[in-house]
Parts: structure tokens; sequence; C-alpha cells
């Protein structure tokens, strides 16, 4: 994807230092369904005990997240460290968006539950850990039947204290210890992942974020093996899903009855929800002049014969990785000379890019090395009026630099990992402006984009978008293509859609 309330458990009394989470009418039904006295006994009456869910995390996420809180440890020295998940958020009256826990919260833990809330006491060996999750309303109590947002009839268990401790090898106690706990540790410096739990941060008024999500961001930047691991899988499901919309592609080309965009976005997204958590961020599913919008996300228009078909997609795991993957292919199959021309400067210019990624080198190279192919490109069809030495001056202010970036207009490369655009909070000189180290992954993804109304180039190149993007693993050798199992050359791609096409879905 191109660069650019009181928690004290559901039954308890509030105090005045545990400021209650508005859910009154949203967490209880009993707003519009009255409860007298008989009925609430009728059905806290009867209850096997509810089926357990058993913890969705991948035991072998415990040593590494174990080495990731020490690793963090050694930043804060003597200081409580606090990082919730997060709270459901509000999408329409009251319904709540699905839940996607802070990153840098599943990072140090492997859980993704919501309200869950990780902290790090300070002592003579480094922090312990504990962390807290809500247990929801079980078999006996009214609210496992009134309870909208933690009743398990309204929306499932949840694993349990003991479960999620065995399965992340944590120290966990209910949440609804936290607010005392932390009482404990009120004269301890805190810092605390803000803006993420309200009620986390009424519960820490003194506790500044200072350098935590900075810090956070920078360990993030290189992968441990399970995160690669985690990556790689994001990959190969997201190759599963372009071979969807491949196949599924021949069924909505020229058809001016159905948004044939939005349809091709849903058969990529039951992929995504299929084998793993969800789609990493909005696809894009540009056909004709839409691949000219870098973010095109309305993904609403009619696929039309004769066209090139941008998709950049990405599966999320059920662990919160992401792929980032673009392809840009010929809805029917078969490339026109103009089409050709642009797509081959544009892998020409990303197989530039990646060979400069390489730990050691600079953050920025791939950009200039991919850029400068661009350019040059430009230059040789006499749509850039100077030559790729000029327009990719380091100095900016010199006549004629950066003008390539009318039909590049985006950075090649960001970091990935658990989100999309990774390590967004890191340093400069740790991030653009750094250099690249082994366990690093970042997207190499150039493109060429002219506008139908841009009367600086040809008639023919007009309406044409082309980006082809890939996620590239640093290693302490040559780069390694995590999506690389997706083809690039032309022929290929053509070879590819016609095997897909002629392939059964699963």
């Amino acid at each position: 994807m191109a660069d650019t309330q009181a928690r004290p458990g559901d039954d308890a009394a509030p105090t005045s230092e545990e400021p209650t989470r508005e859910h009154t009418d949203a967490d209880s039904d009993s707003a519009t369904l009255p409860m007298p006295e008989h009925l609430r006994a009728a059905v806290a009456r009867d209850w096997d005990p509810a089926p357990p869910m058993p913890h969705p995390a991948l035991p072998s996420v415990a040593p590494f997240a174990a080495a990731r809180r020490a690793a963090l440890s050694r930043h804060f020295p003597g200081s409580l460290v606090v990082v919730p998940a997060g709270e459901l958020k509000v999408r329409a009256n009251d319904t709540d968006y699905a839940f996607r826990a802070a990153s840098a919260f599943t990072w140090l833990t492997g859980e993704t539950a919501a309200d869950a809330v990780l902290v790090l006491t300070p002592g003579p060996a480094g922090h312990a850990a504990v962390l807290y999750v809500r247990e929801y309303a079980q078999p006996g109590e009214v609210e496992y039947f009134t309870s909208r947002v933690h009743g398990a009839v309204w929306v499932g268990n949840v694993p349990s204290v003991a479960d999620t401790a065995a399965a992340l090898d944590l120290t966990v106690r209910p949440l609804a210890a936290l607010a005392d706990d932390l009482a404990t540790h009120r004269s301890r410096p805190t810092v605390a992942l803000r803006g993420v739990d309200a009620t986390v941060d009424a519960l820490l008024p003194g506790a500044a974020d200072d350098t935590l999500t900075q810090v956070v961001d920078e360990l993030r930047l290189a992968k441990d093996e399970w995160e690669l691991d985690r990556l790689r899988h994001a990959c190969e499901v997201t190759a599963r899903g372009f071979g969807d919309v491949a196949r599924e592609l021949p069924n909505v080309v020229g058809r001016t009855d159905l948004r044939g965009e939005r349809w091709l976005e849903g058969t990529f997204w039951r992929r995504a929800r299929l084998e793993g958590n969800d789609v990493g961020y909005t696809s894009i599913l540009g056909s004709g002049h839409h691949a000219t919008t870098l973010h095109w996300w309305r993904n609403h228009g009619v696929v039309e014969p004769g066209g090139l078909l941008l998709a950049d997609m990405g599966v999320e795991t059920d662990e919160l990785y992401t792929a980032d993957v673009t392809r840009t292919m010929p809805v029917d199959g078969q490339w026109s000379p103009a089409q050709l021309q642009v797509y081959r400067a544009v892998l020409e210019a990303q197989h530039a890019g990646i060979a400069e990624v390489k730990a050691g080198a600079d953050f920025l190279a791939a950009h200039r090395a991919a850029t400068f192919v661009l350019a040059d490109h430009l230059h040789a069809w006499g749509v850039l009026p100077v030559t790729a030495e000029v327009s990719c001056a380091d100095d900016p202010e010199r006549p004629g630099a950066g003008l390539h970036r009318r039909w590049t207009l985006h950075g090649v490369s960001h970091m990935l990992g658990i989100d999309v655009h990774d390590c967004a909070a890191a340093r400069e000189e740790a991030y653009r402006g750094g250099s690249l180290d082994a366990g690093y992954v970042l997207t190499v993804e150039p493109g060429l984009y002219f506008q139908a109304n841009d009367r600086s180039v040809p008639a023919e190149l007009r309406g044409i978008g082309v980006r082809i993007e890939d996620d590239i693993a640093v290693t302490d050798g040559e780069p390694v293509n995590l999506s690389g199992m997706l083809p690039r050359e032309p022929d290929d791609v053509t070879a590819w859609l016609r095997e897909m096409q002629h392939s059964t879905p699963l």
C-alpha cells in the first residue's frame, strides 16, 4: 500500500477512583426488555458451565514476546509501564467496530482481546509482567443473559484467566483487579500507552507516554523469527486471495449491471476472513483510470474490457501481521502495447529497488534506485523534459529537480509488520534517515500513474496506472521476497491468469 469508565468487573460497584465505561444501556438489554426479579432469577438457574473457549494464540509466540518485553524493560528502568490493548469503538449507536488491539500491546503479549492491559512492574532484575484480561459473565450470573457486551450468550465466551496464562506463559489476573493493583504503584514514575483506552488513561492521570511509543516502534523495526514466519504466512494467504480475484475476473469484465471492483474486493475479503483475521487495510481494486488514483478505496467501478486492474491487497493473520502486495494485470488476459510499455518500466524499477534492500544500505536506497529508472524511462518517452540525473538530483532547489514526481506520486518503500505502515513513530534517523538491518521487512512498490486528463503525456498513455509491490525481508545476504510466489514478469502474469481461470476454487 503506497506510503504515504470503571473496569472493576461487570457486577462491581465503581468507586470514585474508578470511572465507569459508558455502557449502561449498551451493556444491558434491560432498557428495552424489563427484567423483573422473577425473570432475573429464572434466567440465572439451570445452566451447565459455558463451553470453553480455547485461547487462539500460537504457543510459540510466548518466548518471543518475553524477549520483546525484556528489551522494552531495559529502556525504562524503575518505571511502571502500562500498555492497554484498547477498548471497543462505537460504529453506530449501539454497534461497535470489530476490535483490533493496539499493535504495541499485541507485540508485547501475543494477546488480541479487547480491554486487556499489560503492566510491567520494575524490580531488581528487570520488570515483572502481569496481563489483566476481562472475564465474561458466566452461567449463574444474570449478566450472562443480559450483557450485550460481556455476556457470553450475546457475544460468546472468552478464554479463562488460567487458559490465557497457559497459552501466553504470563502471569494473568482478572481485569477487575487492575484498579486496585495500579493504586499500589501511585508513587512510581509511570509511562503508559495513552489514547487507546479511556479507562486506563483515567486510572493513570499522572502517567506520560514520553518515548514509549517511539521506543516500541524502534524495537519493532527488526522482526524476530516468529514475526517473519507470520509475515510469510500472510503473503502466502494473500497470494491465494489474488488467485481468487484472478479466477473471478472473467465473470465481471464488461458487466455494467454490477460494480465489478466491489465484487472483486469482496472475493479477496472472503479469503482474508477464511484464513486470517481480516484484510490488513482497505483493499484497492482500481480498474481503468481508477488505477491512477493512489488510494482508490471506493471500488465501485465497472471493470471495462481492454483495461488494466491494479489490485493492492493484503491479508492480516490472526496474530495481526499483514501482507501488502500489489499486482497490475490486463483484465482481458493480454497487454496492449502501451500497457506493456509502462508495465515493463515499472518492473525494471522494482528490480532495481529490490537489489538495494540489504543490511547496511540506506533505507532510501531502494527508492532512489527505482525512481531513477522510472525517470529515465519518462525522459526517453519525451514525457519528462529533463534527464533522470537532473530530476533525481539531491538538491531539491535545482531547476528541474523532482519533476518526475508528477507521474510517480509516492515513495517506493515503507516498513511492514504488525501494521501495514509499520513503526511509524520511530525517529527519522532510525527509519527513513537510517540504514537497514537484518530482520527489517519493507515494501518495494514503484508505480507510474498517467491521469486521464493529463495533457503532458501521449494520448495512448493517459488513464494507465501501474504499480508492482512486494514484501522484502532484509538479511545479511540477498533480499528475500516474501510475496515472490505471485508472478511479475508480463508473460508469467498472463499465464497465471489463464491458469487461475481454469482452476477450481476452494
